[in-house]
């Protein structure tokens, strides 16, 4: 689900529920409540004796200490196995900030792990942006119910008790702030090991839907670019725009009524997941790491509230850091809307002898139609350019069993990935488009390493793309061709592959009533 999911997917169904619309401004203006609480508080210090703390420091080399411990976790499961480990051996403090906990199996999964490490006296603070939280509002309120655990809503949505699409209809009055949202993932362990890049928490991210999966990218980090890490949620912890669950629900029952309606929601047990860096992280040896330099590059989160003069932003950054570029520039972003801007950029490039390549989703594997629809405005003019384009094709390859089970027939992409010159690998949550630049939180890492930057151009190149069309432009017409990969050669799509005529018409359509500014 990308932060696009709230705007994008709802366009379509607002067009067909004006009357409700009607009804939400006859229903009066609701309001987040004033003079909420919130206790300051910041990442815990006192942590080097936790055994991952200890586990950390023994897998970095004494000459490499001033350096970061990486690992990339492509895999669904074992980004899950991951956090479940991270859960299970910490010690003092959780922290987590995640733009989507689903009421699925992973989330289920997830939520009673870190109840039961508050029950192990570990503080844990969860941070959720709240535009799909309303469908939690008892389970969280639940949680919270529990000693050591403190849950925060970011940016909520003045309206509860009601299906999404009611909430964002009946919130329309506060557009211009409802419409920012944080999508930034993050998990941090005692302050020592954390989890970051473009997975949120659902049974899609980890491969366990029977429907669709999403092919993503999360790392694992050690050493100096925790801290870092633990500044932005402390940031974000603290911002006047996360509110306590306790202040937006109302309680139903007593503490013990909600955190019993917590736990047999939540259940008990559940598989122990034990491979992988998982298996790593449970043992008492050492991690198998990459040492390199790291920078984080994240946002204000004021800029959820449309303040102006804020610090330069995550995209900001990374667009510095791309103009930068000798050689080559590879992208991969599940929703790419490059914009005229983006394009002047290109251009500049390409005159430089600088080497684009962009990877992102077809109309068939998309979640977000109408942001296909904002890039499909500039497929032409980047193929002209020189740019070399490709999508995913909905139906998966052989080579992404690396990644995963998928367990579907459809596959989508949702990693956000970026290598330039074969040296700078970033990894975040950040997409390429308009709205991770104009209007949603995003963070990042920039990892300067050849060998990790190299493995996540292999994991594209070699395996990626054999899922992928390749674009190009006919020479006899000037028209866009999709070339797709088959074991009897390729076979040439003159329209988007899979897809019927009706959903193309209706893509075209909805388009039009979409600004480019929303996508």
């Amino acid at each position: 689900m990308g932060a696009t999911t709230s705007i994008h997917a709802a366009a379509s169904r607002w067009l067909a529920t004006l009357a409700l619309l009607c009804a939400a401004l006859l229903a009066g203006c609701a309001e987040l409540p004033g003079g909420v609480q919130r206790a300051h508080s910041e990442a815990a210090t006192d942590v080097a004796a936790t055994p991952l703390a200890q586990l950390a420091a023994s897998s970095t080399p004494d000459e490499q200490r001033h350096l970061s411990g990486l690992r990339l976790m492509p895999h669904g499961p074992e980004a899950l196995a991951a956090r479940l480990a991270l859960a299970r051996r910490a010690q003092k403090t959780l922290d987590v900030q995640y733009y989507v906990v689903a009421p699925d199996e992973s989330g289920r999964q997830f939520l009673r792990e870190l109840r039961d490490a508050a029950a192990r006296g570990v503080r844990v603070r969860l941070l959720i942006d709240d535009l799909h939280a309303g469908q939690l509002d008892d389970l969280l309120l639940g949680l919270a119910a529990h000693d050591n655990v403190q849950v925060r809503l970011f940016n909520p949505l003045p309206v509860r008790g009601e299906a999404f699409q009611t909430r964002l209809l009946l919130s329309m009055h506060q557009f211009e702030r409802v419409n920012r949202r944080m999508h930034n993932k993050l998990l941090v362990a005692d302050n020592s090991v954390a989890v970051s890049g473009g997975r949120n928490i659902a049974n899609e991210y980890f491969m366990r839907s029977e429907t669709a999966n999403f092919i993503d990218m999360d790392v694992l980090s050690v050493g100096p670019v925790v801290r870092g890490l633990s500044e932005v949620f402390d940031r974000y912890w603290n911002s006047e725009l996360a509110y306590p669950v306790e202040a937006l629900v109302r309680a139903r029952g007593t503490r013990e009524h909600a955190r019993s309606q917590f736990d047999a929601w939540s259940g008990e047990g559940g598989a122990v997941l034990d491979f992988g860096v998982a298996a790593e992280l449970s043992s008492q040896t050492s991690l198998a790491l990459r040492f390199a330099p790291v920078s984080v590059f994240a946002d204000d989160p004021a800029k959820a509230s449309g303040a102006a003069a804020l610090p330069a932003t995550a995209m900001d950054s990374t667009l510095l850091m791309m103009r930068a570029a000798h050689s080559e520039v590879v992208i991969v972003s599940p929703y790419f809307v490059p914009g005229e801007g983006g394009l002047r950029l290109m251009r500049t490039a390409i005159d430089n002898g600088i080497q684009i390549s962009v990877m992102t989703n077809s109309l068939a594997s998309t979640d977000e139609p109408l942001a296909y629809g904002g890039y499909a405005r500039y497929r032409t003019p980047m193929l002209k350019l020189g740019v070399s384009l490709s999508e995913l094709s909905p139906m998966p390859s052989r080579k992404l069993d690396m990644i995963g089970d998928t367990r579907s027939s459809l596959g989508r992409l949702h990693a956000k990935v970026a290598v330039v010159d074969r040296r700078w690998l970033l990894v975040g949550s950040m997409n390429m488009d308009g709205r991770s630049s104009r209007t949603n939180t995003e963070a990042s890492l920039v990892i300067d390493d050849v060998a990790l930057a190299s493995a996540a151009l292999a994991l594209m190149q070699q395996r990626w793309s054999d899922s992928h069309y390749r674009l190009r432009i006919a020479a006899a017409d000037d028209r866009v061709e999709w070339i797709e990969p088959d074991d009897d050669g390729p076979v040439v799509h003159r329209a988007e592959p899979h897809v019927s005529w009706l959903s193309r018409l209706r893509l075209g359509v909805l388009s039009m009533f979409v600004s480019e500014e929303l996508l």
